[in-house]
C-alpha cells in the first residue's frame, strides 16, 4: 500500500537518464499495416542532418503516400473496368431473344466472374503490390512469366482500348447525328481522338481524380436506368406483364451465328466479354486505402452491382414492346423514349457516352501501372518509372498509351471478342497458376481473405472459367479476325511476341553489361526502388544508405512499420 506524501512537502521530480547510444536498440522495417508509422523525429541526429534534397524527397513521399482509393471509389472503378452499364448487350439480345439473354446473364457470372474475383479478393489482399497480377506472377513463377502475363494485358489492351471511343461517338451521334463519322478526319473520330486526350490528361492528375471521377459518372450512367425500372413499376411500359411474359419465350432469330458457329456459343463469348477484367482493379493495388480489407468486400459487391445493372434493365425492357431481333447498338435509348418519353432517351444517350468515357478512362489507370512496374523491375527502360510530383501517376507510359490507343481508333475491333476471350485465357491461367503456387510455396503468407477448400477447392474452382475459356475457343476456332487469321492464329502469334520480348530484354541487359536488381514483392507504395525512396529510406533511424535499396529496408507508406528489435 502505497502512502500519500506528507502535505506541504513538494514532490521530488524524475530524472531521467538517458540510455547510452552503445545500449539503444535499432530500428528495423518489418511487414505491417503501417496506418501510424512515425516519421523521422524532429531534432535528431540523422534527420538534422539530411541535406535538402532528402527533405524534398520525404515530403514528395509523404504527398503520394496517402491513399488514394477508398471502398467506394475502389468499387466504381471496378464496375468500370468489368461493365461500364447494359450497354454492349444489344447484341446478345438480338440473337438469343429475351429469355435466353436473361438466363446467360444470371449463368456467368457464377461460373466466370466469381471465381476470378475470389482469386482477386485473396492475391490483391495478401500482396497488394503496384502492377497487381504483374507482381503477383513474377513472385510465384518467376521473372520470365511476369512478363508473359504484362505482354498479354498489354496486347490486349490494344485491341480493347479501341472500342471504348467508339461507343462513346455511337451514344454521341444518338444526340447529334452529324457525330457518326467515324473515318479518320470525320467529326466522329476527331470526337474519339479528343476524349482519348481528356482521359490522358484526367489520369495525370492521378488516381484519386479518376476515382472521384469514376464514382460520379457510374451514379449519373445508373441513373436513366432506376427511371426506366420506376416506369416499369408504375405501369408506363407498352407491354403488359402477360405481353412481356410471352416475349421472354420467343425463340432467337438463329440457331447458327453468321460465322457458323452455334448460336449459344456467340451469346457465351459476348457474355464473358462483358464480364471480363475483374483482376485489372489489381494494378493499383499500391494507391488504394487499406487494400487487405477493401479488395475481398470491393470484388463482392462489384459482382451484385453488375449483374443487376444487367439483367433488370434487360428485364425491364420486355415491357417497351421491341422485338429482339430488332435491337442493334443504341436500341437503349428508343427503349427509354418509349417507356419514359424524349427526356429519359436522351438521359440513356447521355449515360452511354459516359459509359464509354469511364471504361477508357480507368482502364487508362489499370494498363498504365504495368510497364511502370516492369520498369521498376529492369524489364523495361527506366525512364518508363518518372512520375507526376504531384499525382504520382506514370506521365510518360500514359502519353505513350494515348498515342497508341488514338493509332487503333477506327479499326472496328468488336468482331475480335473470340481473341480477346484466348488472351484473358492465357492470364487466367497463369494467375491460377500463381494462386495454387503460392499457396504451397508461401503457406506462412498472411491473407486476410482466404478461399476455402485448400488446394483441391482452388482447382476445382478454377476449373470453371477456364473451362469455359477453352470450351468457347474450341468452338470458335474458325472465327476470322484480322488479316484473313483465325482468332486462334492471331491470338497464337499474339501469344509466342511475349518469349521473343524477355529474350531481346536479356540480350540488351547482357549487351550493356549491368544486371537488372529486382526484388519481388519489395515494392512500396510508389516503388521502393525510386530516387524519392532511396533518400527517404536512408534516412529513417537504423537504415543505412548502403541498406537503403534492400527489401528489408524498403519503405512503404502503409505496408511497414518502425518498431524496436530486441
Amino acid at each position: 500500500m502505497k502512502h500519500p506524501e506528507p502535505a506541504g512537502l513538494p514532490r521530488s521530480p524524475r530524472i531521467k537518464t538517458p540510455r547510452p547510444a552503445s545500449e539503444r536498440r535499432p530500428l528495423r522495417l518489418i511487414p505491417g499495416d503501417g496506418t501510424d508509422e512515425p516519421g523521422p523525429r524532429e531534432g535528431s541526429d540523422k534527420s538534422a542532418g539530411a541535406g535538402g534534397s532528402r527533405s524534398q524527397a520525404q515530403a514528395q513521399l509523404g504527398r503520394r503516400a496517402r491513399p488514394a482509393l477508398n471502398l467506394l471509389s475502389l468499387v466504381a472503378a471496378t464496375f468500370f473496368v468489368v461493365s461500364g452499364g447494359p450497354y454492349g448487350l444489344e447484341e446478345i439480345v438480338a440473337s438469343h431473344g429475351y429469355g435466353r439473354s436473361l438466363v446467360l446473364l444470371c449463368i456467368v457470372p457464377l461460373v466466370w466472374s466469381l471465381p476470378i474475383a475470389l482469386l482477386v479478393g485473396e492475391l490483391g489482399a495478401a500482396l497488394p503490390k503496384e502492377g497487381g497480377y504483374y507482381a503477383w506472377v513474377r513472385r510465384a513463377l518467376g521473372p520470365f512469366w511476369g512478363v508473359q502475363e504484362a505482354w498479354l494485358a498489354l496486347a490486349m489492351s490494344l485491341f480493347d482500348m479501341a472500342i471504348y471511343p467508339t461507343l462513346m461517338v455511337t451514344y454521341l451521334a444518338q444526340i447529334f447525328p452529324a457525330l457518326g463519322d467515324l473515318n479518320p478526319g470525320g467529326l466522329g473520330w476527331l470526337c474519339g481522338i479528343a476524349m482519348i486526350g481528356l482521359c490522358a490528361l484526367w489520369n495525370i492528375r492521378g488516381s484519386r481524380a479518376v476515382g472521384l471521377g469514376s464514382v460520379l459518372m457510374g451514379a449519373v450512367l445508373l441513373l436513366p436506368f432506376a427511371a426506366l425500372l420506376g416506369c416499369v413499376l408504375l405501369g408506363r411500359g407498352a407491354y403488359g406483364l402477360h405481353e412481356s411474359m410471352a416475349l421472354l419465350k420467343v425463340a432467337p432469330k438463329a440457331a447458327e451465328s453468321a460465322s457458323g458457329s452455334p448460336a449459344w456459343i456467340s451469346g457465351l463469348l459476348l457474355c464473358m466479354w462483358n464480364y471480363m477484367g475483374w483482376d485489372n482493379a489489381s494494378t493499383v493495388a499500391a494507391e488504394v486505402e487499406r487494400p487487405q480489407r477493401n479488395y475481398p468486400r470491393a470484388m463482392l459487391l462489384t459482382i451484385l452491382l453488375v449483374s443487376s445493372c444487367y439483367v433488370l434493365p434487360v428485364l425491364c425492357a420486355t415491357t417497351s414492346g421491341i422485338p429482339a431481333a430488332e435491337w442493334t447498338t443504341g436500341t437503349w435509348v428508343e427503349v427509354g423514349r418509349r417507356m419514359g418519353g424524349p427526356w429519359l432517351g436522351w438521359l440513356i444517350a447521355i449515360g452511354g457516352i459516359l459509359c464509354g468515357l469511364g471504361m477508357f478512362n480507368v482502364l487508362v489507370m489499370s494498363y498504365s501501372r504495368l510497364p511502370m512496374a516492369m520498369a521498376r523491375d529492369g524489364m523495361l527502360p527506366r525512364w518508363l518509372r518518372k512520375r507526376d510530383p504531384r499525382s504520382g501517376a506514370p506521365t510518360r507510359v500514359i502519353l505513350i498509351a494515348a498515342v497508341l490507343y488514338a493509332a487503333c481508333l477506327g479499326l472496328g475491333f468488336r468482331h475480335l471478342v473470340e481473341m480477346d476471350v484466348l488472351l484473358y485465357g492465357a492470364v487466367l491461367t497463369l494467375e491460377f497458376v500463381s494462386l495454387v503456387v503460392l499457396r504451397l510455396r508461401e503457406p506462412e503468407l498472411v491473407r486476410p481473405f482466404r478461399i476455402r477448400g485448400g488446394v483441391v477447392g482452388i482447382i476445382l474452382m478454377a476449373a470453371l472459367p477456364l473451362g469455359l475459356v477453352g470450351l468457347s475457343i474450341y468452338a470458335g476456332r474458325h472465327e476470322t479476325a484480322l488479316w484473313g487469321l483465325s482468332s486462334l492464329a492471331l491470338g497464337g502469334l499474339i501469344i509466342s511476341g511475349g518469349p521473343i520480348l524477355y529474350l531481346l530484354q536479356r540480350l540488351l541487359e547482357l549487351r550493356s553489361g549491368r544486371r537488372s536488381v529486382s526484388a519481388p514483392g519489395s515494392s512500396g507504395a510508389y516503388g521502393a526502388s525510386s530516387d524519392a525512396d532511396l533518400a527517404v529510406s536512408a534516412s529513417r533511424p537504423g537504415v543505412s544508405s548502403t541498406d537503403a535499396g534492400t527489401p528489408s529496408a524498403a519503405v512503404s507508406s502503409r505496408g511497414s512499420s518502425w518498431v524496436p528489435v530486441p
